[in-house]
């Protein structure tokens, strides 16, 4: 029988790639953040750029380092890869523990690319098995410390977003939103879910589906990232993706909102203004100097290019068909090249300046630029409903001096007692920052 072991040349290569082979960023601090970003040339290599940060969780007692006047106290620790955060009206902390799920049988993407992506996110700590469950997390005493954890729901399918809509608790696993009854106190749900809506599945390249309901209740938005970096799987296989949707809870009919989003993640209602707004990861394999992820407003019909165009109308020649005959929407702000924005909250006024107007945004960290990018937590200012200013450092120290991944930021939420939660899905942990006393 022939090996399917790769050969010594094909580790070698994969040795150089985790080794952090490639170009280096060469625009200056801060040119790739903004309204205006700097967008250079493009550079593309037959080998991309691979710069993995290699997870190694925390050291004994560490903990990231928080904004001058905050303080930083572990929630709860010892969690299987948390990702993602909602927060209860009486104050409990549904948590999802999760990662990418299985893909089906006979779609394991195959070659040497894939098997090497597989060694990339290994290293950088997306290889473990998803426990597929929602815990609960209960801080009575209002100390920074969970004293009750619970698993309140668990044989999920890679859950990720959630949304309380009246009695009822809206999950996103990755291929369907299911529903379960929530009464408040509830420590466990009572009920097996059911389902609301289907969502593209298969592949998964990005399998994390995300979830927020309207004001009024009556529509649950959802992200669905994209099967490939630009296409490259086939369009077909992009068929409702790269978008967010809108499902409609009374009857579960959905329909597409927006469109051209290569991996939307965080979404949420600006305060202001009542808009909705997301964090989107944009293409890889540019160069260290782009592509820029984002933060946008969404429009409604709105079409932001992905995968014929990046940041407004600047074509990708890689990308495969033609694109649709319609206007490309110009994001918002960029956040930095690769920095891989998941997490958004917006601060809700009761917070203290200068974080009391704005988005806090967690940058899960990069994989294709040199020098590394994101693995921290950033509030971009508002100011009458827009970005108004530079993002500012909330919490960093998530990487060693090493350039080891001691963490790395998921989702953020805000805890209605005046604290900012953050899932590390690296140091299994969530963790809580709240202005020191």
């Amino acid at each position: 029988m022939e090996s399917r072991r790769p050969s010594s040349l094909a580790f070698a290569v994969a040795s150089a790639l985790l080794a952090g082979c490639g170009d280096i960023s060469r625009l200056p601090e801060g040119a790739a953040v903004g309204p205006t970003p700097q967008l250079p040339a493009p550079t593309t290599r037959l080998i991309p750029t691979v710069n993995v940060a290699p997870a190694q969780g925390w050291p004994g007692g560490g903990q990231p380092v928080a904004a001058a006047g905050w303080r930083v106290t572990a929630l709860v620790r010892g969690l299987a890869h948390p990702r993602w955060l909602h927060v209860l009206p009486n104050g409990d902390v549904l948590v999802a523990e999760s990662n990418k799920p299985a893909p089906p049988p006979g779609q394991e993407p195959r070659g040497f690319k894939a098997w090497a992506a597989r060694l990339v996110m290994k290293r950088a700590g997306a290889g473990v098995p998803s426990a597929d469950r929602i815990s609960l997390l209960r801080d009575a005493d209002g100390d920074g410390v969970a004293e009750t954890r619970t698993v309140f729901l668990d044989g999920l399918h890679s859950p990720f977003g959630m949304a309380l809509v009246g009695s009822q608790l809206y999950i996103a696993n990755a291929d369907a939103v299911v529903r379960v009854p929530y009464t408040p106190g509830d420590t466990r749900a009572g009920a097996a879910p059911v389902k609301v809506a289907d969502l593209p599945a298969g592949l998964n390249h990005h399998w994390t589906k995300n979830i927020l309901a309207s004001r009024d209740g009556r529509t649950l938005y959802a992200t669905v990232g994209s099967n490939s970096n630009v296409g490259e799987n086939g369009l077909a296989a992009e068929e409702g993706r790269a978008a967010i949707w809108a499902i409609d809870l009374a009857s579960g009919n959905k329909r597409l909102f927006a469109t051209g989003l290569r991996n939307p993640n965080g979404l949420a209602w600006e305060p202001r203004t009542g808009a909705l707004w997301a964090v989107v990861n944009e293409r890889d394999e540019l160069g260290s100097d782009l592509v820029p992820d984002y933060l946008t407003s969404v429009r409604e019909g709105g079409f932001y290019g992905w995968p014929w165009f990046y940041w407004g109308s600047r074509a990708d020649a890689r990308a495969p068909g033609s694109a649709p005959q319609q206007p490309v929407l110009t994001p918002d702000y960029a956040l930095g090249n690769h920095v891989a924005p998941l997490g958004l909250a917006f601060s809700d006024g009761r917070l203290p300046a200068p974080f009391d107007s704005g988005a806090f945004v967690g940058n899960h960290g990069s994989w294709n630029r040199r020098p590394l990018s994101g693995y921290n937590v950033v509030f971009v200012p508002f100011a009458q409903g827009r970005p108004s200013g530079a993002p500012r450092d909330f919490l960093t120290g998530f990487l060693s001096p090493q350039g080891d991944a001691w963490g790395r930021p998921v989702g953020v939420a805000l805890d209605g007692r005046g604290g900012v939660l953050v899932a590390d899905d690296v140091g299994n942990t969530v963790w809580r920052v709240a202005p020191a006393r």
